[in-house]
């Protein structure tokens, strides 16, 4: 049985090794021991800011990860946001409802804190995540784009 929580710093390597720990992921993130300081860097900026939420799913050990932003907005009569990204959970623990479970988590946290939204966008390659996102009730209703600034 997992626990959900916010992150603390010694949580910090497993994140990034379960942020690096997926085909995308791979190619772009370092899981050096101990992390980089870009990495301790972003940790500390994401603690000190009141509207964002680094959480864990804690099974003997982090097995899973989250960012929630909590965004403000003039849109749909000023309405809150709840925006949540760079999610994993460990292979190992994956198709036991440990997913289904810390979404449930993170979106009760959205709520919580007053948002009428949850969003979410994932890389176009995660096909089963994508399928489980739309599982959870999350409708395919916009096209998201990025540019890279590297």
């Amino acid at each position: 049985m997992a626990t959900f929580r916010a992150a603390d710093r010694d949580d910090l390597g497993a994140i990034v090794a379960l942020l690096a720990d997926d085909p995308p992921g791979q190619g772009r993130e370092d899981a050096s021991d101990p992390p980089g300081p870009a990495y301790v860097g972003a940790f500390q900026a994401i603690i000190a800011d009141p509207n964002q939420l680094l959480a864990v799913a804690d099974a003997d050990g982090v097995v899973g990860c989250m960012q929630i932003s909590f965004i403000p907005g003039l849109s749909r009569l000023g309405m809150w946001r709840g925006q949540i990204e760079s999610v994993r959970i460990a292979a190992s623990h994956r198709g036991a409802g440990l997913g289904r479970d810390f979404f449930k988590w993170a979106i009760e946290q959205c709520r919580d804190r007053g948002c009428g939204l949850v969003q979410l966008t994932t890389d176009k390659s995660r096909a089963d995540a994508l399928r489980f996102y739309q599982s959870l009730g999350f409708a395919d209703s916009h096209t998201g784009m990025k540019l890279s600034l590297d």
